[in-house]
């Protein structure tokens, strides 16, 4: 089997592939990575690490990498949970209900932009110094968020807040699939990503207590809700920084020594764990090394290569990462505004809305490993009955 590092990973045909790129694609693919080390060179590096068991180590990539979409949900909560306490003049800020709504758009901004932006940087200089760096610019700029005295430096802490998740985005997300088995790929990435719920939950429970003015004052509860996903990341980083490098990503850099090195290593611990011998692995892979890539050759492979699959994934981006946080984020200032309804009951809206979303992100991990198809599929037919019970629970007659 032959796969060509052209991307993140090394570039493989997927079976559900219709064309064979040509081998003329493939070198004018690969021309455009700079730096490229050589092209061809055999590694067991991915089989090794696709064979290993359930163990210690893949525990500690999911507790170290990915509890970062705790503190998304955290974050999008707190704010959507607080927005109105922040327009009240007490609160010590006094927005306006368009700029908490601002403020919420150049969060989303923010996470963009890092995504973009530390994204190249993980795949020039390693996944963990940009797991580390990233989780670094959150902490700083969630505990800076928490001291705002107006509007433009709240927008300023917002924008590096949501850059720094949006890093952690690209980051993690590379460093995860890279390090978790094959076969359980799938539903970990869907159970993991779906642990924004309890960062959700968590932070409107929070919520709940924090904006009690019988126990906090109105200028110090909301400050107090942004220290809570400061907390949070450094325990974080404290296990991240046991997480060891991708030794996929040392390869494709032409790194072999060192993978080979960390790979031996997990082997060992997995052993010493286990008390049983490792199934010998698979045959060796081709994988063509380089240094960095270009967003050109990015472009290039999603547009060209792989059109319906990056249509797919913009679609479900748009649908998370814009409708719905731009309703979330306003959703306590609306029901305040327009509804009359107490801060209070809007966290605990918030707190059963985490609390079904967590739940569906279990039941649907165990179809995450069967394809794309199912496990969509299951999802809109879930969305499917759940808006007809709610038209119906509403006396609109069924859909």
């Amino acid at each position: 089997m032959a796969e060509h590092a052209a991307g993140e990973h090394a570039l493989s045909l997927p079976s559900g592939c219709r064309e064979t790129p040509p081998e003329e694609y493939l070198r004018t693919f690969a021309g455009m990575a700079s730096g490229s080390v050589q092209f061809g060179t055999e590694t067991r590096v991915p089989v090794r690490l696709d064979r290993l068991p359930w163990s210690r180590f893949p525990w500690m990539v999911v507790i170290g990498l990915g509890t970062v979409w705790i503190l998304d949900g955290l974050e999008v909560t707190i704010v959507g949970s607080i927005g109105a306490r922040l327009t009240e003049p007490a609160s010590g800020l006094g927005l306006s209900a368009s700029q908490v709504l601002t403020a919420g758009s150049i969060y989303v901004a923010g996470a963009c932009v890092g995504a973009l932006f530390f994204g190249q940087l993980t795949d020039r200089f390693g996944r963990k110094k940009l797991f580390l760096l990233t989780l670094v610019v959150y902490l700083i700029a969630t505990v800076a968020t928490a001291f705002s005295g107006s509007a433009l430096f709240f927008y300023v802490c917002r924008f590096f807040t949501g850059a720094g998740i949006g890093g952690e985005y690209a980051a993690i997300n590379a460093a995860i699939d890279e390090q978790i088995p094959a076969r359980v790929r799938g539903r970990v990435d869907l159970i993991i990503n779906g642990s924004y719920w309890l960062g959700a939950a968590a932070g409107a429970v929070a919520a709940i207590f924090l904006l009690n003015t019988s126990i906090f004052a109105a200028d110090l509860g909301w400050r107090l809700a942004f220290g809570l996903g400061a907390v949070f990341a450094v325990a974080i980083l404290l296990v991240r920084r046991h997480v060891p490098e991708s030794p996929r990503w040392l390869f494709i850099h032409g790194r072999e020594e060192e993978a080979e090195r960390i790979v031996d290593q997990i082997e060992a611990d997995v052993r010493e764990q286990t008390g049983q011998e490792l199934d010998e692995p698979g045959d060796s892979i081709t994988v063509r090394q380089r240094t960095t890539i270009s967003f050109r050759a990015i472009a290039s492979m999603a547009f060209k290569l792989y059109p319906k699959r990056t249509a797919l994934g913009f679609s479900l981006f748009v649908g998370q990462a814009f409708i719905y946080n731009s309703v979330t984020f306003g959703l306590g200032t609306f029901l305040v505004e327009f509804y009359d309804i107490k801060d209070a009951k809007v966290s605990v809206l918030h707190s059963w809305t985490a609390a079904d979303g967590a739940a569906r992100a279990v039941a649907a991990g165990r179809r995450a490993d069967s394809g794309p198809a199912p496990l969509l599929g299951g999802i809109a037919r879930d969305g499917r009955v759940r808006t007809r019970a709610s038209r119906l629970a509403h006396g609109s007659g069924p859909a």
